[in-house]
């Protein structure tokens, strides 16, 4: 994919010395986050966020605010899953755009970085979402490729979504497969079960038997 095609540039940089009444009129009139700003040699300087700007005083000039000018940015080279991540990063739906000479090309938006990654076989592809977690230091992407594959499945993707306490919680997309079977495998192997979007026969059978013991205690 080129990323280089979705570079927008329909909102130009607002000037530094504008007043903040202009940039509050602009973002009376967007749906934008933050508004790229440059100075008078056309140099981008950074971005102001909504929430700031309507805090300023309307008639102070933007250079007198410079201290809540926000330096973010990425450049025409940079991958778009690094790019997804200085969105989330910064929480803008805004992406300024500079060359290696640091050339103010445009921006990039929110929605069409997310949706080249909706478009990507992890979402697009048909398959189980399957959320396994282990330490930090114990599991492997080998070993997770290895037991889906042990299972005829396919690895459509995997990330790991969450570290905490020293465990790491990974996100998987497997295909071509039952996710029960995947399931038990992977308990074999000492990793914890999160949730799996298949029927689990193995929790399945466990509520059973609870409800079972349940009932016949209090016979």
């Amino acid at each position: 994919m080129n990323l280089s095609d979705y570079i927008i540039n329909d909102i130009k940089p607002i000037l530094i010395t504008d007043k903040i009444s202009d940039m509050q009129l602009l973002f009376n009139q967007l749906t934008y986050s933050h508004i790229p700003v440059k100075n008078e040699d056309n140099v981008y300087l950074g971005c102001l966020s909504e929430t700031d700007v309507h805090c300023f005083t309307r008639n102070k000039i933007i250079s007198e605010c410079h201290h809540a000018i926000e330096g973010f940015f990425v450049r025409d080279n940079t991958l778009w899953l690094d790019v997804l991540e200085a969105f989330a990063q910064n929480s803008t739906n805004i992406m300024p755009v500079l060359d290696s000479r640091n050339t103010y090309l445009g921006y990039y938006e929110l929605n069409d970085i997310i949706n080249l990654f909706n478009e990507t076989p992890f979402f697009s592809e048909a398959g189980a979402i399957l959320i396994v977690e282990k330490g930090f230091n114990d599991y492997s992407f080998s070993e997770i490729s290895q037991i889906v594959e042990s299972n005829d499945g396919k690895l459509l993707g995997a990330f790991i979504s969450k570290i905490e306490n020293d465990v790491a919680q990974i996100t998987l997309k497997i295909g071509n497969t039952s996710l029960n079977d995947v399931a038990q495998t992977f308990r074999r192997y000492s990793y914890n079960i999160i949730s799996g979007h298949e029927e689990d026969n193995y929790i399945q059978s466990l509520k059973d038997r609870s409800e079972y013991l349940d009932k016949y205690l209090n016979i």
